[in-house]
C-alpha cells in the first residue's frame, strides 16, 4: 500500500500522523534553540554533553516505567497526558532566555524528556492495533519517514527562526505543538472505547509488583534472537550515535563557525537522508527476503559509519553535508527494516515493554557515549571525536553479520497474538 492511499483510507492513522508532524517539527525547534543557547553562552561542548544527559537520564529511567504502565492502561489515554506535561514544560524554557542559567536547561530538558516515552514507546505499541496486516510496513515506513522529514523541516525552520526571531518564539512553538498532538491523539477511535493490551493475566502479584511484569518483558526479549538482535544493533549504533548528537552543534557552532542556522542545516541535511533512506527501504521491503534483509542491514551499518567518518573530516561546510546525508540514508534503511520485523513480531501484550527497553536501551549507551565525547571536546578536536564514533558506530555491522553467518537470527513466528484480532481499521466510515 502507498502513503496516499494509506492516509486517504484509514481515519486513526491520518489523525496521529497530522498530530506525530506537527509535535516533532515543534521538538527541533526545541533543540537547535536549547544547544544553540548553550553554546553561544558558554562555548563548550562539556555543557551540550551535560544538556543531552539531563535529557538522556530521565528518558532511561522513564523507559521501564512507561513500559509496563503502557502495557496495563490505556495507551491513548498515557500518550495525550504526556502531551499536556509536555507543553507546560515547554513553555517554561521561555524563562532560560532572561535567565541564563545552565542548571535550568538541565533541569526544563530532563522534566520534557521524562515524559516522553509514555509517548513514543505508546505511538510504537499502538500502532498495529490501527493498522491492518497490509497497513503495517507503510504505516511503519511513513511514521519513520515522517520523524525524520522533521528533522530536516524541524531543522532549517528552528535554526532560521532562532537567528531571525529570537529563542523566546522557538521555544512558545515547540510548545503548541505538544498541545496540538494531544489533541490529534484524542480523536482516535476504538469499538472498545479504549486501547489497552490484549492481557491473557494480569494478577494481583503483578500488579503490585511491577517489577516482576517488566522483567517477563525483558525475558520476552531474551527468548526471541531477533528482537535482542535488534535491540543491541540500537545499542552498538548508540556507541557512536551519542556523540553524534553532540558533534553536530559543534561542527556547526565552532568547526564551520555557521552559528545557530548552521546547526540547523547540519540537522536538516542529516534529515533529508533519513527520509530518503526510509522512502527506499518502504520499496526494498515489500519483496525483500529475510536472509537479503539481513545482509542489508550488515551493509547499511558499514557505509553508515563509513561516511561518518569521511563527514568528520571534510574541510568544507558542503562537503560534510553531503556525507551526513549519506551517513544518514544508510542508517534509515537498517532502521526502518528492522522496526517492520519488529511490529510483525511483537506480541501486543509485549508492545509497551518492549518497545520502551530497547529506546532505555539505546539512550543509556547513547548517554554513555555522550559523556565521552564531551569530556574528550575539552582535549581533542570534533573532528577527531567523529573519526572515533564513526569508526565505532561501522562495528555494528561487523558483530550483525557474524550473528547472522553463525546463525543466531532465525526469523521467528509472527506475534503470538494475531493482528487481524485487535486491530482497530480507521476507514472514514469509522
Amino acid at each position: 500500500m502507498g502513503f496516499l492511499g494509506l492516509l486517504r483510507q484509514n481515519r486513526n492513522y491520518r489523525w496521529l500522523w497530522t498530530g506525530q508532524v506537527v509535535s516533532e517539527v515543534g521538538d527541533h525547534f526545541n533543540n537547535i534553540a536549547v544547544f544553540s543557547l548553550a553554546i553561544a553562552m558558554t562555548k563548550s561542548g562539556l555543557v551540550v554533553a551535560g544538556i543531552m544527559l539531563s535529557r538522556a537520564i530521565p528518558m532511561m529511567l522513564a523507559g521501564p516505567i512507561a513500559g509496563v504502565l503502557l502495557d496495563r492502561m490505556d495507551r491513548k489515554r498515557l500518550m495525550i497526558i504526556s502531551d499536556l506535561i509536555r507543553f507546560v514544560v515547554a513553555l517554561l524554557f521561555v524563562a532560560t532566555v532572561t535567565y541564563r542559567q545552565n542548571w535550568l536547561l538541565y533541569v526544563l530538558s530532563g522534566m520534557l524528556m521524562f515524559a516522553s516515552p509514555f509517548f513514543t514507546s505508546g505511538r510504537a505499541a499502538i500502532l498495529p492495533n490501527i493498522a491492518s496486516r497490509e497497513e503495517l510496513h507503510a504505516a511503519n515506513s511513513l511514521t519513520q519517514a515522517t520523524q525524520w522529514t522533521t528533522v530536516a523541516l524541524g531543522s532549517f525552520l528552528a535554526g532560521a527562526t532562532a537567528a531571525q526571531f529570537g529563542y523566546e518564539l522557538a521555544f512558545i512553538l515547540n510548545a503548541f505543538s505538544f498541545l496540538f498532538s494531544a489533541f490529534c491523539v484524542s480523536q482516535l477511535r476504538s469499538p472498545t472505547g479504549a486501547f489497552r493490551a490484549q492481557r491473557r493475566d494480569l494478577s494481583e502479584d503483578k500488579v503490585v509488583r511491577p517489577w516482576h511484569e517488566y522483567s517477563e518483558g525483558l525475558r520476552y526479549m531474551r527468548s526471541n534472537p531477533l528482537l535482542l538482535g535488534i535491540a543491541l544493533v540500537g545499542v552498538g549504533w548508540a556507541t557512536g550515535g551519542g556523540a553524534a548528537q553532540i558533534l553536530f552543534s559543534l561542527f556547526g557552532e565552532i568547526v564551520f563557525d555557521r552559528g545557530p542556522s548552521g546547526i540547523g542545516m547540519m540537522w536538516g541535511c542529516s534529515g533529508c537522508g533519513l527520509v530518503a533512506g526510509a522512502i527506499v527501504a518502504h520499496k526494498i521491503g515489500k519483496t525483500i527476503s529475510f536472509a537479503a534483509y539481513k545482509r542489508l542491514v550488515t551493509v547499511s551499518y558499514l557505509v553508515h559509519g563509513g561516511a561518518y567518518v569521511i563527514f568528520s573530516q571534510m574541510p568544507t561546510f558542503g562537503g560534510a553535508l553531503l556525507f551526513i546525508a549519506i551517513s544518514r540514508f544508510s542508517v534509515a534503511i537498517a532502521s526502518v527494516l528492522n522496526f517492520s520485523e519488529m511490529l510483525k513480531h511483537v506480541a501486543d501484550e509485549y508492545r509497551g515493554r518492549v518497545f520502551s527497553t530497547m529506546e532505555t536501551m539505546s539512550w543509556s549507551m547513547q548517554m554513555l557515549s555522550m559523556t565521552a565525547a564531551g569530556a574528550a571536546s575539552d582535549h581533542y578536536t570534533p573532528r577527531a571525536i567523529g573519526a572515533v564514533a564513526g569508526v565505532l558506530s561501522a562495528t555494528t555491522g561487523i558483530f550483525w553479520a557474524m550473528a547472522n553467518w553463525s546463525g543466531k537470527l532465525p526469523e521467528p513466528p509472527i506475534g503470538d497474538v494475531d493482528p487481524e484480532d485487535i486491530e482497530v481499521h480507521g476507514d472514514d466510515k469509522a
